[in-house]
């Protein structure tokens, strides 16, 4: 039996859970950086379609050897105040889940390292050894997160009144808009004045004493 759940916690993952653009660092090795970091650019200000943006990315990709996972994994540099914030919402009977739209192949290392409870992300199509330049499966884009933190406040029967949805782009307001308390994280412009409050310093241990808690 799952043991109740004080707070659900929920935050995006690039620019959030970690300073990196995941795609971005993926580009660099595909020499396709420039172009990637405009198309991320409006897709974070919610000027094109996540969807069809992340697809537009991934198709730069193409032809990278599968390798690279395991090269931009070590570049990857989590946001301050990571580490403490997991371990005081633990401590404190919470649950910790995050949602990107970045990519399984890079997160799943990273989420198990850190001790998260659930997380979800895109996956690269891969053939051969390398990348296709295509996603594999539904894309994670802005509905697909809301539902994951529904889905995960009904596995650990949390209400959505106890639920808390971190994030920084247009893609994460409809999470932010299904949680029980939207928190802006050094966040684009849109996405501070749809949330309930924004923290702008850089460190996430911030959370802890918003919630109440001492970490």
């Amino acid at each position: 039996m799952i043991p109740a759940t004080r707070f659900l916690v929920v935050l995006d993952v690039d620019s959030t859970l970690i300073q990196d653009e995941v795609i971005e660092l993926l580009a660099d090795a595909a020499g396709s950086r420039d172009l990637v970091a405009d198309v991320t650019e409006q897709a974070m200000l919610g000027e094109i379609d996540f969807a069809e943006s992340l697809r537009a990315r991934v198709r730069t990709l193409a032809g990278l050897p599968q390798s690279v996972f395991a090269d931009v994994g070590r570049q990857i540099r989590v946001t301050t105040g990571v580490p403490e914030l997991i371990t005081g919402l633990h401590r404190h009977g919470c649950t910790v889940g995050v949602v990107s739209g970045g990519f399984h192949e890079l997160l799943d290392p990273l989420a198990a390292d850190l001790g998260l409870d659930q997380w979800r992300a895109n996956r690269l199509e891969v053939i051969d050894g390398r990348l296709s330049g295509k996603v594999s499966g539904p894309i994670v884009d802005a509905e697909a997160k809301a539902a994951a933190l529904r889905d995960w406040a009904a596995l650990y029967d949390v209400p959505l009144s106890r639920t808390i949805a971190i994030g920084d782009g247009a893609n994460d307001l409809r999470m932010m808009q299904a949680a029980g308390l939207a928190i802006a994280f050094n966040a684009k412009p849109l996405v501070r004045s749809r949330a309930d409050l924004a923290i702008d310093i850089p460190d996430l241990s911030q959370v802890l004493p918003v919630l109440g808690l001492r970490g």
